[in-house]
């Protein structure tokens, strides 16, 4: 594995951002996206020559490609990390951003933002990559902070959109908490072992735990809880848990593909990414895991209910991805890592069907959205139809797809767990694989079953998207159903080799992995467990509901309307925020607008520094009369005044 190879890898995309971006009109729409697509398309084949060096040869890389900064002993580099965990996460985030760029070709063929949004997207993949290939701080923030800004970009992409505006800001403020945490976190890294190199952090980590700080009088903490627990704020902004959510639902107003590339498969993935990375670190803070587990399990539990009540086929998806990413937190915070990023992977692979498949149902209902108005689509788009059909059963965890394997060994290892917290995160995620069928196949049920809720008569039946669009769903389908079978290798295995540091005594896997007989008795196993008859409840929930008796989900919302509301108003967290941040913080701006601007600065700087100086005219006006003896007796009165200053 070579320096050359890397750079590659992370420059191809940003090659083909430039072109699309800045000579777009020149080149024209076709060389835009082509310059686009086969820079990601290089990066992905040469990420499989990575991930096979690194898996079956054994290969590992950790070097300096470039010095940015000397301050005395603090060197701040862009370097590449490549092992086991990297190389999986640039497959993933390659192969996934592959198939957005040849779905978009179809999607936004008729946009006037064509060429830009190509050059966003690859600015996009190479941030990420630049992001999970980092060896330091400094550039695993680089990268963090411009994922952020492309994410700002597209989801306001359609700028006249006033809603579209409003999520981008709304997704850039609340990223902004997040990564203020996250500015902390590296600052305490930084100052407790004096370096922002990854290598050099994690040999200090057993000294770093045995020092605590004194935030507050009387109360001292232990370091490492304390910047573990401010690192994980940032993934809280980035991977969108708990109470930094709000703002990934709404970012379904950017078009359907960015949905799919940044809200599904990568950006949100890159806090799971970074805690795993800084695994030697969390290992000595149970604090900070109990906390991780936390927020994870009210994140998986509590989002999945709002996906019951959404009609957008957008925004069921995104609380979907809300619930899952809960899922792989917790895995994190149970030590269960390999799990979490195994989770990482295969739900990447199924959530960008499914965002896709919503996204080829939109264009075939003409841009409707609202599940309740479309119906009996089976018909209309086979292709479509089957890989949503895939893409649901891995979600729910159905036996045999991808998502069964990882969603099952995550709940084993919680179960196996002893931190503080685990007893409620295990009921909270066995809980949500009943919520997580009921409104994946109630979206199921009500898109592509029952009857036509459309305009059957216009003369304008949807009909099966062209094959840029159904190709990616293929394609996408088939990790969906096969990638899990690496869990052997990944999750029970020594895949992830010392990317992972797990203590013994949070090992939970290796507990898990007494039991573990194969895939053949994983399978076996898993269809006599609590998960698969829950979400096959799930599933017969939502058949019923929906298909069998449709009238009955109006009269349950009637019958429990006061819990609806509240499913509605998503626990009141918008509320809130609207009412106490953005209200608060524009009540401040107007108190500092009429105390500091009006009342100080206008009022007694500007405007009572010139009537002073026209007071003290008016005053001193009386003695330029012009008669000799005014002057005489100003003269005689400074003199004295002169005399009595220095005589003093």
């Amino acid at each position: 594995m070579n320096q050359t190879l890397l750079l590659t890898i992370a420059l191809a995309p940003l090659l083909g951002s430039i072109i699309a971006g800045l000579f777009g009109q020149q080149v024209g729409k076709t060389w835009s996206h082509r310059a686009a697509t086969y820079g990601v398309g290089i990066a992905f084949v040469l990420s499989v020559w990575v991930l096979k060096l690194v898996a079956i040869d054994g290969e590992t890389y950790n070097q300096q490609i470039y010095q940015w900064l000397q301050a005395g002993s603090l060197s701040l580099e862009v370097g590449f990390m490549v092992d086991a965990l990297t190389a999986m996460m640039m497959v993933v985030v390659t192969f996934v951003s592959l198939m957005v760029h040849i779905y978009t070709i179809g999607y936004m063929h008729d946009d006037d933002g064509y060429a830009r949004f190509f050059s966003y997207i690859s600015l996009f993949t190479f941030s990420m990559l630049m992001l999970v290939m980092a060896n330091n701080f400094m550039q695993l923030f680089f990268g963090w902070e411009a994922v952020g800004l492309v994410s700002y970009l597209l989801i306001g992409f359609w700028y006249k959109k006033p809603t579209a505006i409003y999520a981008n800001l709304k997704a850039f403020l609340v990223n902004r908490v997040g990564d203020f945490g996250f500015l902390l976190g590296i600052a305490g890294v930084l100052m407790y072992a004096g370096s922002l190199d990854y290598i050099e952090v994690f040999a200090q980590a057993p000294a770093m735990s045995e020092k605590t700080i004194t935030l507050f009088a009387g109360h001292e903490w232990s370091v490492m809880s304390l910047i573990c627990i401010l690192l994980f704020i940032g993934a809280m902004g980035k991977s969108a848990q708990v109470p930094l959510h709000v703002w990934l639902p709404d970012s379904m107003e950017g078009p359907t593909p960015i949905s799919a590339l940044i809200h599904a498969a990568t950006m949100v993935t890159a806090g799971i990414f970074m805690v795993t990375r800084m695994s030697p670190l969390f290992e000595f803070s149970e604090t900070a895991l109990s906390f991780v587990l936390v927020i994870g399990a009210i994140t998986a539990l509590f989002m999945g209910f709002l996906g019951l009540i959404q009609n957008d086929i957008k925004r069921v998806i995104a609380y979907s991805t809300l619930s899952q990413l809960g899922y792989m937190t917790v895995a994190l915070g149970a030590s269960a890592y390999a799990a979490g990023v195994f989770h990482l992977m295969t739900h990447a692979f199924f959530k960008a069907l499914l965002f896709l498949g919503a996204g080829s149902v939109i264009i075939a209902m003409h841009h409707q959205q609202d599940i309740r108005k479309m119906g009996g689509l089976k018909k209309y788009m086979p292709i479509t139809y089957w890989t949503a059909l895939i893409g649901s059963l891995a979600l729910i965890g159905f036996p045999g797809l991808a998502g069964f394997f990882s969603k099952d060994s995550i709940i084993e290892a919680v179960h196996a767990s002893q931190i503080a917290g685990s007893g409620f995160a295990y009921f909270a995620v066995v809980s949500g694989v009943f919520i997580t069928a009921l409104y994946s196949f109630r979206l199921f049920f009500l898109v592509f079953h029952g009857k036509e809720r459309f305009d059957t008569h216009s003369g304008h039946l949807p009909h099966e998207s062209p094959a840029v669009v159904t190709v990616p769903l293929i394609l996408l389908a088939i990790p969906s159903v096969i990638s899990g079978y690496l869990i052997s290798s990944m999750v029970f295995g020594d895949f992830f080799g010392n990317a992972i540091v797990v203590h013994a005594n949070h090992d939970v896997l290796a507990h898990h992995a007494e039991s573990y007989h194969g895939v053949m008795g994983f399978i076996l196993h898993g269809l006599t467990a609590l998960p698969f008859w829950l979400a096959m409840a799930g599933v017969a929930t939502a058949y019923y509901l929906y298909i069998l008796r449709p009238e009955l989900p109006g009269k349950l919302q009637q019958r429990f309307n006061w819990l609806y509301r509240v499913l509605d108003n998503k626990y009141g967290f918008d509320d809130f925020n609207q009412k106490v941040f953005a209200g608060g913080s524009l009540m401040i701006g107007r108190l500092f607008w009429t105390v500091g601007d009006q009342k100080l600065i206008d009022g007694a700087l500007v405007n009572g520094t010139a009537k002073t100086i026209g007071w003290v005219s008016k005053v001193i006006r009386h003695v330029q009369s012009g008669y000799l003896y005014h002057y005489a007796f100003a003269m005689i009165v400074g003199l004295w005044l002169l005399l009595t200053y220095f005589v003093v």
